[in-house]
């Protein structure tokens, strides 16, 4: 298989993995796929990505009971059942504790370019966070081509001062996703709709 083909499989090979075996990741291959994380591109090539990594179970079980109660509050809120509340919050805290490593992914828009109006204000924090969200995506692919599993989660969005202040980031990291690492612990399929319900080719008919 050729290079071209091995990056495809990957890419269609790559799952969500929730479960993990309780086997340590090596910490150099967590800096190998961190390494490919920052190879994506950015806007202004600004690299507005900033990596948290947690590999003590003390802290995860802080950042997960502190997320574990915001996300009780807002279901409360929500007028769900308590039986839905604690069920929910309990998915959570396990997904979060049971990952041998925790990657917290932030955007910081200290490098960016700063505006005065609205329009482009928006535009400038859309690109950060887009590219974040690939270099998200050159992580997840990273971890799978090392034979790792993982699992993107955007939880940090709805509380990202609560994953802050636990987790002692500098004020210009704004949480952005939690992505959870180690070896996979189960086996999992996906499925995708017809790409001709996806996209268009406009000039389709314009051919000579």
């Amino acid at each position: 298989m050729n290079s071209q083909e091995n990056i495809l499989e990957t890419i269609r090979a790559r799952r969500s993995i929730r479960r993990y075996l309780e086997k340590p990741v090596p910490r150099e291959w967590i800096e190998k796929i961190l390494d490919a994380a920052r190879w994506a591109p950015s806007a202004h090539n600004r690299q507005p990505w900033r990596f948290a990594v947690i590999e003590r179970a003390e802290t995860k079980h802080a950042l997960a009971s502190a997320m574990g109660e915001k996300l009780r509050a807002d279901l409360q809120r929500d007028g769900a059942a308590p039986e839905v509340i604690e069920k929910e919050a309990a998915r959570s805290y396990q997904r979060i504790t049971r990952a041998p490593i925790v990657i917290v992914v932030c955007v910081s828009m200290r490098d960016m370019d700063v505006y005065h109006d609205t329009r482009r204000k928006k535009a400038e924090y859309l690109m950060a966070t887009q590219s974040v969200a690939m270099a998200v995506q050159n992580l997840l692919l990273a971890a799978h081509a090392l034979g790792l599993g993982a699992c993107w989660m955007c939880a940090p969005l709805f509380v990202p001062d609560t994953v802050r202040e636990v987790l002692q980031l500098d004020a210009d990291w704004e949480p952005q996703a939690l992505i959870t690492v180690g070896y996979a612990g189960e086996q999992k399929a996906k499925e995708r709709v017809s790409l001709d319900l996806r996209a268009k080719f406009l000039d389709a008919d314009k051919r000579g």
